[in-house]
């Protein structure tokens, strides 16, 4: 998170609000503040001197404390903990040789570490929620304006049947506004405080421990478990689970900008692209590729968390360490993707003229499940499907238009007339649904 390489490309891939509670030093204070507060806690109950708890209090500031001796000694003591409550202890010292005594009073170093984690949580996900609305007003506002106009659909990157090019804003705002509520609600659920002791069973704070666990969880603003969970993380690998498909939904929607970015087809183009080193003429899709990004690199991560759960007995050995730096990294991905796919949604340039051309490219191919549905109606399903698609296969080896194809074919006009024909075949009047489609993402979004 602090290396050469994270510090050059933080700017783009990640995003500053969230970095910075999920920073080295953040995590310092957040493991200071849940000690201060273990120590208030316990001289109300009066398992400590009330003086004790004020003192802890007052050298629980993280600029009382070197980060890189910590880090050093980290390497030799395995847990950040465990030299931080050292150089804890040492500064108390300093002004209350009693009061040192009852820093940490009864916890073990997972119970520190675990719920400064909570509280960085707590703390970094919310500009990241805050993005993945900006996201969803963004796109909601495409599928309003756009909602009846027309652009060719595409299946397996061909051209399909017409679409409107607010149902597809439509598809990014219903996904970004589930995944929205579901990354809220994982959220909620990991906001848990671990406390449980050497082995999880209090027995140092015995008879108090149930009381101090209720009131620490209270101070903290977090909720008090039924049992200390340091070997079982399945809260943490849910979360992890929502950041993955976040990503997921986020890479989703980079994914489609830049398909439609591209030359050949010019349909909407980030506001802001980057440019070329080479070539003056380039603007390159960067948010987009900020998402694609962080949807590659998501599923590594979120794997890494569910191979951590399996952890042995009540502490686990190596998976919980797998943890520390792969949820931060998981997080800030998923916050610069989300402030990405925000701005990129914000500042979307919208061709209408170059989705009227597309949509026209295939001299009417792209409607022709419309008359072929026309058609079964007279001569079945099957049969017309053959009719149309022979019809198709005469414009693809032979040019022309469809329309001429089939007014060509007297089994066909039997049925149909050149108007009917050409009313069949205008794209823009074979959408469906699309705009109740619309209204309806537009209303669920207003209820997620």
């Amino acid at each position: 998170m602090s290396s050469a390489s994270a510090d050059l490309f933080a700017p783009l891939f990640a995003d500053p609000d969230v970095l910075e509670q999920l920073s080295d030093r953040a995590r310092l204070q957040a493991m200071l503040d849940v000690e201060a507060a273990l120590a208030e806690v316990q001289a109300e109950i009066g398992i400590i001197p009330r003086d004790a708890a004020v003192h802890i209090r007052g050298a629980a500031r993280a600029d009382l404390f070197d980060l890189n001796t910590i880090a050093v000694e980290t390497a030799t003591d395995g847990v950040p903990t465990i030299p931080l409550v050292r150089h804890l202890t040492k500064v108390v010292q300093g002004s209350d040789r009693d009061a040192a005594r009852y820093v940490h009073w009864g916890a073990t170093s997972q119970d520190i570490f675990d719920t400064a984690l909570v509280l960085q949580l707590r703390r970094a996900v919310p500009p990241l929620l805050a993005h993945l609305d900006r996201a969803a007003a963004a796109a909601a506002n495409h599928a309003r304006r756009y909602a009846g106009t027309p652009m060719a659909g595409r299946t397996w990157l061909q051209q399909a049947t017409p679409v409107t090019f607010g149902l597809k804003a439509a598809g990014w705002l219903d996904a970004i506004a589930r995944q929205r509520n579901a990354l809220a609600s994982a959220l909620e659920d990991v906001r848990v405080l671990q406390f449980g002791g050497a082995a999880g069973t209090l027995a140092a704070l015995a008879p108090h421990g149930i009381a101090v666990t209720e009131r620490l969880a209270d101070r903290l603003g977090l909720t008090a478990p039924d049992l200390p969970w340091h070997a079982h993380r399945d809260r943490l690998a849910r979360f992890a689970a929502a950041l993955g498909v976040t990503c997921g939904v986020l890479g989703k929607i980079g994914r489609d900008v830049s398909l439609l970015a591209q030359t050949e087809v010019g349909e909407a183009v980030e506001g802001k692209g980057g440019g070329s080193s080479a070539m003056p003429q380039k603007q390159n899709p960067v948010a987009a590729s900020v998402a694609l990004a962080a949807a590659v690199r998501a599923p590594g991560l979120v794997a890494t968390i569910l191979a951590a759960m399996p952890q042995e007995h009540e502490r686990g050995l190596g998976g919980w360490q797998a943890e520390w730096v792969t949820m931060p990294e998981l997080v800030l991905l998923t916050a610069g993707a989300s402030r990405a796919v925000a701005g990129l949604l914000e500042g979307l340039v919208v061709h209408e003229d170059r989705m009227g051309e597309n949509l026209h490219a295939t001299h009417g191919l792209i409607a022709s499940e419309s008359i072929a549905m026309a058609l079964a109606v007279h001569v079945g399903r099957a049969e017309a499907h053959r009719m149309v698609e022979q019809a198709a296969r005469h414009v693809r080896n032979h040019g022309g238009t469809l329309a001429d194809a089939l007014a060509a074919d007297p089994d066909v006009t039997r049925y149909l007339m050149r108007a009917d024909i050409d009313r069949h075949l205008t794209p823009e009047h074979y959408v469906g649904a699309a705009r109740e489609l619309v209204e309806r993402a537009l209303r669920g979004s207003k209820t997620m």
